[in-house]
């Protein structure tokens, strides 16, 4: 029996469930489980716990998140990120690094966040995303977040370049859309990097390949 718990760094294109499958396999145990869900489109630490450690997966979760996020403005897709069907248009007026800043600081903090439709968050026992793709979709409700730090790295194209630093149960497509909201616009993830998870990184976290070959 295998007792570990290793930092995968997920790359794009591959669900979080995908990458526990992998490792499973790998490592040849059925006692698997992930962090905290990365989505597809992103990349970045995906903490897994194997054995013994399974029973710790909590306490990981708990972890402050670091992330790098890029958002277009201007459009809004039904699933908030690249992956999604444009559902609503606004060219941004008027929006300049001075006023992005200013936003970003109402954000810091404790907030309560509305949660994407399409997400794994269950809602009797269902995940949210199977509903949505049912075309069910179920009033939401919000869950209290914090935001510790966000830093504004670049505005430029219409792409909002950010680095956020948050806890638990923050979604970075919420974000994203609440920003864009604050400047008077529309928005959606177009890119989503974490690079760190409490004290995992990208020096000490290892590719699915790395790992098959380790």
């Amino acid at each position: 029996m295998v007792d570990e718990v290793i930092a995968i760094w997920k790359p794009k294109d591959i669900s979080s469930y995908d990458v526990v499958k992998q490792v499973k396999l790998i490592k040849k145990s059925k006692q698997v489980g992930h962090c905290g869900t990365l989505d597809p489109f992103a990349e970045g630490i995906l903490v897994v716990c194997i054995g013994k450690y399974t029973k710790n997966v909590d306490d990981f979760m708990n972890c402050t998140k670091r992330y790098k996020a890029k958002i277009l403005l201007g459009v809004e897709t039904d699933t908030l990120d690249i992956e999604g069907e444009v559902i609503r248009k606004d060219y941004p007026k008027n929006i300049t690094k001075h006023n992005i800043k200013k936003t970003l600081s109402t954000f810091k903090g404790s907030q309560n966040q509305i949660p994407p439709y399409f997400c794994a968050k269950k809602i009797h026992g269902v995940k949210m995303y199977k509903l949505a793709r049912k075309d069910i979709f179920i009033k939401r409700k919000p869950n209290n977040v914090y935001i510790e730090d966000i830093e504004f790295i670049d505005y430029s194209n219409k792409i909002l370049t950010l680095s956020i630093t948050c806890g638990k149960g923050t979604y970075i497509r919420s974000l994203s859309r609440d920003i864009a909201y604050s400047l008077g616009t529309y928005g959606h993830l177009i890119y989503l990097e974490r690079y760190q998870v409490g004290d995992f990184n990208k020096n000490n976290s290892i590719t699915l390949k790395e790992l098959k070959y380790d």
